[in-house]
């Protein structure tokens, strides 16, 4: 295949359309949203969202995200509870994605859910997918558009640069603006789970709740149960060593805050996700500095302490899975 075609937002009818016109055929189209480029297809179809799986090396036991144009297309796809609907009321549009039973008249394909009984589903925020998935007509799966395991990517470049001649069509509209994937919230009877936090803040969510959000089952890396929960994700080629107190020679750093580690002098690049200690900040920036310090190929690449309380959880748990060892249990 060629490499992907790009189109740029300036001309967003011309955009839309083409976007429109690839997902019709079958093909795949990366689009900006919110949160992160995702590589989007037909989710009803199963040979496109076998290419989903193909163009990122995914393995086809970990369950993909199925985006919609409102609401009502969500509802028919999936059964809403109590706890779902006062979410998808206070949070969508927005970085939110609801894991919940699927609903028995659904056409998204069983290789999209992976084969779960359950379906995650999300309303993005981002206007422009939005208007291609009402124009479609039916929702559409879309993962990050990069490989699996690695880095998210925030820009249309990066997205060329990963994967750009396995796809058909990049929408090129800038950065992303929230940096991290959605949140990840399961809805059963027994209450509201965790599974992935993104960029909507678990504070946030249990104040609309009015309850605490439970922690997910331990990682099953073999039969992930919802999207975003393999043990090893989001990696760079480069080692990570998280909550650095020194750096060492022949490290890069990734400082956040206007204090940092000794022995930064001696390190080969140094970046900050935020001088001013901005989570918000530090998490639109968080995937673009983490590319930018292992194209320099270091020794290894060394993060200062993040807090832990609103988008410092998410933060943390992107970068403790990517500072997981590559081995056999993080396939």
């Amino acid at each position: 295949m060629s490499a992907a075609m790009v189109s740029a937002l300036v001309q967003p009818d011309e955009a839309e359309r083409r976007a429109v016109s690839v997902l019709q055929a079958g093909g795949l189209a990366a689009m900006p949203t919110e949160t992160v480029y995702g590589l989007f297809g037909d989710a009803t179809r199963p040979e496109t969202v076998a290419r989903i799986f193909d163009a990122k090396g995914r393995p086809r036991f970990n369950p993909l995200i199925a985006h919609v144009a409102d609401e009502a297309m969500a509802r028919a796809h999936g059964v809403f509870d109590e706890r779902a609907s006062r979410l998808a009321e206070a949070f969508w549009p927005g970085p939110l994605t609801l894991v919940m039973e699927r609903q028995p008249r659904s056409q998204i394909c069983d290789l999209a859910a992976a084969g779960l009984a359950t379906v995650a589903l999300r309303l993005p925020g981002a206007g422009f997918v939005r208007g291609v998935i009402g124009k479609l007509g039916r929702p559409v799966a879309g993962p990050s558009a990069n490989p699996s395991g690695r880095v998210s990517p925030t820009t249309a470049e990066a997205v060329m640069s990963d994967i750009g001649d396995r796809i058909d069509l990049i929408i090129n509209g800038g950065p992303c603006s929230v940096g991290l994937e959605s949140t990840v919230i399961g809805c059963a009877p027994e209450g509201a789970f965790l599974l992935r936090p993104g960029g909507l803040p678990k504070p946030e969510i249990e104040r609309v709740l009015g309850e605490a959000l439970q922690s997910a089952q331990l990682v099953n890396d073999a039969r992930p149960q919802s999207p975003g929960m393999l043990s090893r994700h989001y990696a760079t080629h480069a080692p990570i060593r998280l909550d650095v107190r020194s750096v060492e020679p022949g490290e890069a750093l990734l400082a956040f805050g206007r204090t940092l580690p000794p022995g930064s002098d001696q390190a080969s690049m140094v970046l900050n996700l935020s001088t001013e200690g901005d989570l918000t900040e530090a998490a639109a920036q968080l995937y673009v500095h983490l590319r930018t310090l292992d194209a320099a190929a270091p020794k290894a690449i060394a993060v200062a302490p993040i807090p832990q309380e609103g988008l410092g959880e998410a933060i943390t748990d992107r970068l403790r899975r990517a500072a997981v060892p590559p081995g056999p249990e993080a396939l």
